[in-house]
């Protein structure tokens, strides 16, 4: 039920229907914006990205070659079964969805992909009404993996003076990789030169997911999902150069409503939303919810004494940063993921 968006070619969606007559089937890309409740009032919360349709049965025009997944199936469901393909654009977004708060119910917002497999007269006659016992539904997932090739990582360096003083307290700091899995260790590597006669305090590490809702309204917003804070003490006219590890998790912000998250099937468990790679010429618009990361690296400088926190300044610099999950290494482009509907 995974399909993975290789950037360039999508894995075609193969399926094989058993025991049914009259069939059509449908691959659709929506953007479901409310709850179900919504739907009760007539007020309408999904909104169709692409969607594709097809005949089954009968038979109509001609097919492509079954893959070797869907030949296996086919043997099990006899004369019964009918294989279909869909081939999914490459313009169209991964699954992804927005983390309900813990008291919300129904499905969560976000972009979805669903087969769904029904008998009827038409493809899509409004006036004609299709029942409920007549059609068999799957969401599956349109998933992105990392690239094998990761270029080296950002740096990012400022020089700050201070009212009072011509002396500069300097601040780099920098990752070693662009791009990193979900749940890996992020290395940070800082380093201060402090030549004024203040002190450094401590120093704050965030990162945050920015998410940008393209399809209803431009909605742009940002979420931390992590910051942490390190007893870094640098006096005055000294140096410090160090190594902070941080590990952004979904598990560490499980409250926060809205945060997007990677497409989930069921109540399986899922991460943080991936980076949304978009490839040259590609339609913005189309991608329903746009995610990305940065890093944040701030120094609390204060004046020290007594009213030295009341007078401290910020000293920052901020990363880019990429967060996907691995490829697996038996996925390979134009891999095939089957799925079988039986109709009862």
């Amino acid at each position: 039920r995974d399909f993975v968006d290789h950037v360039e070619t999508v894995d075609i969606v193969g399926v094989s229907i058993s025991n049914l007559v009259a069939v059509w089937v449908y691959l659709a890309c929506s953007f479901r914006y409310g709850s179900d409740d919504l739907d009760l009032i007539g007020m309408n919360y999904r909104k169709d990205i692409w969607i594709q349709r097809q005949q089954i049965y009968p038979a109509v025009g001609t097919k492509p070659a079954n893959t070797p997944m869907q030949e296996a199936l086919l043997k099990k469901c006899e004369d019964q079964g009918h294989a279909f393909t869909f081939n999914i654009d490459t313009n169209l977004p991964c699954s992804v969805g927005l983390q309900p708060a813990p008291e919300d119910v129904g499905k969560a917002c976000g972009v979805d992909y669903e087969v769904k497999a029904y008998i009827a007269n038409e493809a899509d006659d409004p006036e004609e009404k299709i029942n409920k016992k007549d059609t068999c539904r799957l969401i599956i997932r349109k998933i992105q993996f990392a690239p094998g090739t990761i270029p080296a990582g950002p740096q990012a360096d400022i020089s700050k003076n201070f009212m009072m003083s011509d002396k500069l307290v300097h601040l780099e700091a920098s990752i070693e990789k662009e791009l990193y899995f979900h749940g890996d260790p992020i290395p940070v590597k800082v380093k201060i030169n402090n030549e004024t006669a203040k002190v450094v305090k401590k120093i704050k590490i965030t990162i945050d997911q920015t998410t940008e809702v393209l399809l209803y309204q431009a909605d742009k917003y940002t979420k931390t999902v992590l910051n942490e804070e390190f007893a870094e003490e640098v006096k005055g006219e000294s140096t410090l150069e160090k190594t902070f590890t941080v590990i952004p998790l979904l598990s560490n912000n499980k409250e926060k409503r809205g945060l997007a998250v990677d497409g989930r099937l069921k109540d399986e468990d899922t991460n943080l939303a991936s980076t949304t790679l978009i490839r040259p010429g590609m339609d913005k618009g189309m991608q329903g919810i746009l995610v990305a990361y940065k890093i944040k690296v701030n120094l609390l400088v204060s004046s020290g004494g007594l009213l030295g926190g009341l007078t401290a300044s910020d000293v920052g610099v901020e990363l880019p940063l990429v967060l996907m999950s691995p490829k697996p290494a038996d996925c390979e482009m134009g891999d095939s993921y089957v799925m079988i509907f039986w109709h009862a």
